[in-house]
């Protein structure tokens, strides 16, 4: 019964948030990435695994720079030294925009690395293929259906199509993937486990965050073509949230999930990889969690009062020791008016220990003050105009009433100032006409 180690979607050179570690260089969200997968490649090695799937995305960039292709490349050859044959499915971030360039993880193949086969277009590989992989006098008794990242553009040109309708071309490019994996079924020797490896949407899986990641709208394949009977496992890519789409069923269809939290879309998800026993008609799949995941900490708060609202901030932030080492987010809503009253430095000083702290401010717009359709502007008297503009300021109650009272007193200052303006005024004319007038 072969054991297999399935993974996917790596994303070592995601440095997204933090800092750069000063020994070596590397951003320390890096070094997160290369902590996980250091755990998988051990894993393997340890637990003697006949075989490694790795179902795509090693890097976020299509063009990696060459330290994150060194430090992918110690991790692979280690598995090439302790001799386990090694799958890596070539994902829509490792292949070229353009056609005539080399993908990511071209290297491999150019270098012969021996035990690391890349799949970079959609192949079948039965035992005899397998077996150039392993050791000398071993041989791996299964058969692999390897269907890698298909774009749009390398199938528009293998096909000559001119349409810029998807619909049609994804009705095509559904064609054809059934027709392939249904010609490779029928030849497969049907008393050795089958498995299927495919870095693609699948219908009905769940997204994750990896929505920030992805590129253009996804190619997505019907769930019934991947859960065939025939096949024994599923070893699927791309899609960032661990999950099993035919869970209790025969074959598993599982996506590993990435191997770290990408954003704060995937805050709240377990990072896994994959280990199963893989027999005929039977599968035993262990979920092993990765350790030592960077915590994530997403936080929102929506302002109602301005009573204390450095306080109510802090508030809604987890304690300072839960929030040591962690990526954390607070989304913060409240009045625009209320902006003088939010102490940033008190707030930043209390998220000092976090790894890296986002305050998101979001003031809102004061809202308009609006009157009955049958009121003009210069109906309402100036108290009620200012009452409706403490409404719509957010002030308390309590906090208008008083200044209600003060612009009441204020008003009836101005008011009787003005009436004896106008008394002067009028005297000032009576004289004024009076001496105008000739006399009779």
């Amino acid at each position: 019964m072969p054991k297999i180690l399935h993974f996917a979607d790596s994303h070592i050179d995601m440095a997204n948030y933090g800092r750069q570690d000063p020994e070596t260089g590397l951003p320390l969200r890096v070094m997160d990435f290369l902590k996980s997968l250091d755990e998988i490649v051990d894993t393997a090695i340890s637990e003697q695994v006949d075989c490694v799937i790795f179902a795509g995305d090693a890097y976020k960039n299509r063009d990696p720079a060459p330290t994150f292709q060194r430090e992918w490349g110690k991790r692979i050859m280690s598995l090439s030294r302790a001799q386990i044959p090694t799958i890596l499915l070539v994902g829509n971030h490792d292949v070229s925009p353009s056609i005539a360039r080399a993908h990511a993880m071209e290297e491999f193949s150019t270098l012969n690395v021996p035990h690391v086969l890349v799949v970079d277009k959609p192949s079948f590989l039965g035992p005899g293929d397998l077996k150039q992989l392993c050791p000398t006098g071993k041989q791996l008794d299964l058969q692999l259906l390897a269907v890698p990242w298909v774009s749009r553009s390398g199938l528009m040109s293998y096909l000559g199509l001119q349409t810029r309708d998807l619909g049609q071309l994804y009705d095509e490019m559904e064609k054809r993937l059934s027709n392939v994996l249904t010609k490779w079924l029928d030849q497969a020797d049907p008393n050795l486990p089958t498995i299927l490896t495919a870095h693609a949407s699948v219908e009905g899986a769940v997204y994750g965050g990896e929505r920030t990641v992805l590129l253009g709208k996804d190619f997505v394949l019907p769930k019934s073509m991947v859960a065939d009977p025939r096949l024994d496992y599923v070893a699927l890519g791309h899609i960032h949230k661990a999950q099993n789409l035919n869970d209790g069923k025969h074959p598993p269809v599982i996506y590993s999930g990435s191997i770290e939290r990408v954003d704060f879309g995937e805050a709240r998800d377990d990072k896994f990889f994959i280990i199963a026993e893989v027999d005929k008609g039977h599968t035993d799949v262990k979920w092993c969690k990765l350790s030592g995941i960077r915590p994530f900490h997403d936080c929102y708060l929506k302002l109602e009062t301005q009573e204390d609202i450095t306080d109510q901030v802090i508030s809604a932030l987890p304690t300072p020791g839960v929030m040591e080492d962690a990526v954390v987010r607070l989304v913060l809503e409240y009045p625009r008016a209320w902006a003088p009253l939010i102490d940033d430095r008190v707030i930043q000083e209390h998220a000092s220990d976090a790894f890296e702290f986002h305050f998101v401010k979001r003031p809102q717009m004061d809202e308009r003050i609006r009157l009955p359709q049958d009121q003009m502007v210069g109906d309402p008297t100036p108290a009620e105009l200012l009452g409706k503009f403490w409404q719509a300021s957010h002030v308390s109650e309590e906090d208008t009433e008083a200044l209600q009272e003060l612009a009441a007193v204020i008003l009836q200052d101005e008011e009787e100032e003005a009436e004896e303006v106008e008394v002067e005024v009028k005297e000032e004319s009576k004289v004024s006409v009076s001496e105008e007038v000739p006399a009779q």
